[in-house]
């Protein structure tokens, strides 16, 4: 069976217009959140938000500022730099992660504007894709579960390369969806910590590579699953049922034990429910003393596109060989202990664990390794 391989990859974010920009703001401990105010019937909050002036001077040097909407091009953007390294051929894939879309375009009435599938179309045409673009639309997994879904069609040999484009932008309808869980925080989220408020939300597009290729800096996805515990529509299993069973499925075929993972990059809200849930989950596979990171504290919550580009993060951390902290944790503060990691240093690492869970008992495990 052949093997899928992460090869180049574009974030673009409140942090820079690349991944190599994006990781040097990581090392440095910078956090894109921000207090502002996004409507004012939602009043100040605080996000993680592109700059606006900066993002459209971006589209203009890529020539892509007069195409489709605000997602579109910020799609395009991440999009084009990998697809002016790797062209495209007649057996190319695109996978589109998200999981609001053009919801703004209800507000003026365009129903086939804020069609997912829609959007992935325009995408897919601009490049000249000739296969029929594919959607992942599945809460906060979309992201992660794209990678999954790409390398199950490299294993099947289906497609030869897969160009994946994860997004999602900040917008009153969406913020306003977690204000009346009472699950934002007024101050930056602090991940797993005693004192947590909730989560932030922010705003991305990652664009990413796979191929069954190995070349010099090529990361493997060596394992995958992807398990709904259909516990409830908003809140996470009790038990961390269904990320236990994925990550115990993602090592199973990895043909690796818990031990053998460095270092995990969880999903990590800092809203209580989840927090704990990943703890719990964490404690029964084995991973409680393995060194644990989110990256909430300095993108936010980027729904459809953080399952990538945490992904993403991920894989260059196996490059650079450095861990990274996670922002905003001082004090233990989940139902079961884990092993948080509290600085940014150098640390040699061969294999990697990304983890993502969402409403209604989804969760996605990946297992990324150097080999």
């Amino acid at each position: 069976m052949r093997s899928a391989y992460i090869q180049e990859s574009v974030i673009i974010s409140p942090l820079g217009f690349d991944t190599a920009q994006n990781f040097k703001q990581l090392q440095a401990g910078n956090s894109a959140l921000r207090k502002t105010t996004l409507s004012a019937s939602l009043g100040e909050t605080v996000v993680a938000q592109l700059d606006e002036e900066a993002l459209n001077n971006h589209f203009q040097a890529l020539g892509v500022e007069s195409f489709g909407s605000r997602m579109e091009k910020m799609s395009l953007a991440a999009l084009m730099p990998i697809i002016q390294q790797r062209p495209i051929t007649a057996n190319s894939l695109l996978i589109l992660s998200t999981t609001k879309g053009n919801i703004q375009a209800l507000a003026d009435q365009d129903i086939q504007g804020s069609f997912i599938p829609a959007m992935a179309k325009r995408i897919a045409d601009y490049f000249a894709f000739q296969q029929e673009p594919l959607v992942i639309s599945n809460a906060c997994v979309s992201g992660l579960m794209a990678l999954s879904v790409a390398k199950r069609f490299i294993q099947m040999e289906q497609v030869s390369d897969v160009y994946i484009i994860a997004v999602d932008e900040l917008t009153p309808f969406v913020l306003s969806g977690f204000q009346s869980f009472q699950a934002l925080s007024p101050e930056n989220c602090r991940p797993y910590d005693q004192d947590r408020q909730g989560v932030n939300l922010g705003e991305a597009a990652v664009a990413c590579y796979v191929s069954s290729v190995k070349e010099a800096d090529s990361i493997r996805i060596a394992g995958d699953a992807n398990i709904n515990d259909a516990n409830h529509i908003s809140g996470p299993s009790r038990t961390g049922e269904g990320l236990y069973l994925s990550i115990q499925k993602a090592l199973q075929e990895a043909n690796l034990k818990a031990e053998d993972i460095d270092y995990v990059l969880a999903h990590g809200t800092a809203t209580r429910y989840n927090d704990d849930m990943e703890a719990i989950a964490f404690h029964r596979a084995g991973l409680a003393n393995c060194p644990t990171t989110s990256l909430k504290g300095y993108y936010g919550h980027t729904l459809g596109a953080a399952g990538l580009l945490e992904a993403v993060i991920t894989a260059e951390c196996l490059r650079r060989q450095f861990v990274l902290a996670s922002l905003g944790y001082a004090h233990p503060g989940t139902t079961e202990p884990m092993h948080i990691q509290q600085e940014t240093l150098a640390k040699e690492i061969k294999t990697a664990l990304k983890t993502a869970s969402g409403f209604a008992g989804t969760n996605t495990a990946l297992i990324l390794t150097t080999d």
